[in-house]
């Protein structure tokens, strides 16, 4: 065996070692720091004053519907329960989902700019401090941090790893069809909806329709 095969599997052996722990180490982590923000956050209204009364008009439909005080228990229960179960892995995928769209409201409510002209001018809002342009940086973060928990699920360990070799549903298999696209095209809409209505919108309706048109158009067997 020559030096370029040798070093070849070495490669392949340490790549297949990092995809290993891979599965249990970094969706862990995520979990973990994700958890202590919207614990930490939580715990914070839960200890504080209602102050949803202040900012009311700045929550998108149709949680400005909703009266300040119930929109308050829900955010503070929402970030409390939902961080904990992150921090389990369990029912890991409804938890992310919720946190990206307490989030998403909070960013068009708290964090978003009130008005932009330009993308550019929307990117200077892009930071930690509001100079007047928005401060989105964090809640933006989280909702990437989320994003893989979603797809990808809480990894091995978790309880839901666990439920799902004792129940004996573990699902292997990956499956890449227009169902798959639409249900990110939706993710995404129903993200950017509480911020950029329209977009939202627009993308939410194409993940349905290629989930309603993957009979249609993904070849069957």
């Amino acid at each position: 065996m020559n030096a370029s095969l040798q070093i070849q599997n070495i490669i392949i052996n340490l790549i297949s070692r990092l995809n290993s722990i891979g599965q249990w180490l970094p969706p862990f982590f995520l979990r973990a720091i994700l958890f202590w923000e919207f614990w930490e956050s939580g715990i914070e209204k839960y200890k504080g004053d209602n102050w949803f009364n202040h900012i009311q008009k700045n929550f998108p439909f149709p949680f400005d519907k909703i009266p300040a005080d119930i929109s308050w228990f829900m955010a503070t229960w929402g970030e409390i329960v939902f961080s904990i179960l992150l921090l389990l892995g369990l029912f890991t995928r409804f938890a992310a989902l919720s946190l990206i769209v307490i989030t998403a409201v909070a960013t068009a409510a708290v964090h978003w700019p009130t008005e932009f002209n330009s993308l550019s001018e929307l990117w200077q809002g892009y930071a930690i401090s509001d100079n007047g342009h928005g401060d989105f940086k964090l809640p933006l973060l989280f909702v990437i941090m989320l994003m893989p928990l979603l797809f990808n699920g809480a990894g091995k360990f978790s309880i839901d790893h666990l439920i799902a070799i004792l129940t004996g549903n573990h699902v292997g298999n990956i499956r890449s069809d227009f169902i798959s696209k639409g249900l990110a095209f939706s993710v995404l809409g129903l993200t950017l909806y509480f911020v950029m209505p329209m977009l939202g919108l627009i993308l939410f309706v194409i993940g349905l329709v290629l989930m309603l048109l993957d009979r249609f158009i993904t070849p069957r067997a």
